[in-house]
């Protein structure tokens, strides 16, 4: 019976390890305190801005303590902040230092006499191992089950150059000035005829790898200041979350369903993706990437928003628009029912509700349900964000951007993309002032200044375009 009892202790706490590695928030806190910006991410693995990359040892059982400092490193007498190879706290949880000799190969620190700490540690079970990690000989009790990988097949990184001559018009873009609005961003363009993800530097016009899916996808929104891309595709049951430091698949959950659109609430660490066909908006924990529940709602979802603690959203097959109040047990509630509904907007408890074929908004008081008002814009409208008290209506006919007043509903200013051009999405730059414009016919991108009602500038790429998102640029791995 004791035997039994231990190697079911034993089951229990490898089990424990592969579903539930979750650095204790002491730790968490600690790291972040020595190492502002540092990221723990959700298997585990620490990165510190300058892309040093440690893994974490789990003990069998942590010790016991009142305040948390590091109880040993190596090289000795280094807090964290000094990049250490080792570093063993008092609870008996330890970091591991990945080293890299720059051509793809990494390792740790080889120790002829390892701590007991490090000896006796294990690696999360669901960490994703650096590419190209080869562990000493006297450290492969720290793997576990986990299968360390040396081959790279996992990278979806491609140079190679695709052609989109046949579906793209004109010559090659001239060359193109920078504008200190995109310092130190990057360009995601997903298109309709493939599967790869372009990554372009601002202001060029060819990419400079691609990030390769799975299938073509339908929605890419960058998490974490744009560490992470969350990726739908086609005909797949996977919500993709791709690591951009190191270019490859860091998790794939899977939803049993086939998602769709994805809505960022980075203030409350959630993801929101609907799966339309089996009405279902799954919420995504962004800590560990991991479906923390599932919203059952009314009908087939698109056009999705959300807006302070609410989620709208148009059901296709009735016209019917709901919303979703977030802090009232995800309680459904129906606004009424607004055919051709192209972009929903929210602002001062009232919903703006763009009509594309009456070229129309209305205007709904949340509190009755009552329509207040309605007024007309440019025909077409496509798209339609809130910046403060200004509605920005992209209206595609024209190619223009109609600025709208929301408490006098005057037209306060209007905005003129490419003559003959076909924009078809915009979106706000996060954490910025800005929104990028994306033109779908002349394969072209627009950079808005929202706070003063203007076009900075448009760009011109060599790909073809269905959407396109601007976040931070993140720093590769070597």
């Amino acid at each position: 019976m004791r035997k039994f009892l231990i190697l079911l202790s034993i089951i229990l706490f490898t089990s424990t390890v592969v579903f539930a590695a979750k650095v204790p928030d002491e730790v968490v806190d600690y790291i972040q305190a020595k190492v502002p910006n540092a990221d723990v991410r959700f298997d585990g693995v620490v990165i510190l801005p300058d892309n040093t990359i440690y893994l974490p040892l789990f003990p069998s059982l942590f010790s016991d303590i009142k305040v948390l400092h590091v109880k040993e490193s190596i090289p000795a007498n280094l807090d964290i902040d000094s990049r250490p190879d080792v570093v063993i706290f008092n609870n008996d949880f330890v970091l591991l230092k990945v080293l890299s000799d720059g051509n793809g190969k990494r390792t740790v620190l080889h120790m002829a006499n390892p701590p007991l700490q490090v000896r006796t540690g294990l690696l999360p079970q669901d960490m994703l191992v650096p590419s190209g990690l080869i562990l000493p000989e006297n450290l492969k009790g720290i793997k576990g089950n986990l299968n360390i990988d040396t081959k790279n097949e996992d990278i979806i990184m491609s140079t190679s150059k695709e052609s989109f001559e046949e579906f793209l018009s004109g010559g090659n873009p001239v060359r193109q000035s920078m504008i200190p609005q995109l310092n130190n961003k990057r360009v995601y363009i997903s298109t309709n005829y493939s599967k790869n993800i372009q990554v372009l530097e601002p202001a060029t016009a060819s990419p400079i790898y691609s990030l390769s899916q799975k299938s073509i996808p339908i929605d890419v929104e960058p998490v974490r200041n744009g560490k992470f891309l969350m990726v739908t595709s086609y005909e797949r049951p996977y919500l993709d979350i791709v690591s951009v430091a190191d270019s490859r698949f860091i998790k794939q959950i899977s939803l049993g369903t086939n998602p769709d659109e994805i809505i960022i609430d980075e203030a409350n660490n959630k993801a929101y993706v609907t799966a339309p066909s089996s009405s279902i908006i799954f919420v995504i924990d962004l800590k560990t990437m991991s479906i923390m529940q599932k919203i059952r709602v009314n009908g087939y979802c698109e056009k999705l928003l959300l807006a302070e603690d609410k989620i709208f959203y148009v059901d296709k097959l009735t016209s019917d628009i709901w919303s979703i109040e977030v802090d009232n047990n995800y309680t459904l509630r129906n606004i009424g029912k607004f055919p051709n509904a192209s972009s929903l907007a929210f602002a001062d408890n009232k919903l703006y509700i763009a009509s594309r074929t009456k070229s129309r908004v209305a205007v709904v008081d949340y509190e009755t349900l009552g329509l207040e008002r309605e007024f007309l814009i440019d025909s077409k409208p496509i798209a339609m964000i809130k910046y403060k008290n200004l509605l920005y209506i992209l209206s595609a006919q024209n190619n223009v951007i109609q600025i709208i007043d929301t408490e006098s509903d005057d037209t306060v200013g209007k905005i003129k993309l490419t003559a003959d051009g076909f924009s078809s999405r915009l979106n706000i730059i996060s954490d910025t002032n800005y929104a990028v414009a994306a033109d779908v016919k002349l394969n072209k991108y627009a950079i808005i200044d929202l706070a003063n009602k203007s076009l900075i500038k448009t760009y011109s790429v060599n790909v073809p375009i269905k959407d396109v998102k601007i976040t931070d640029r993140v720093r590769l791995f070597d």
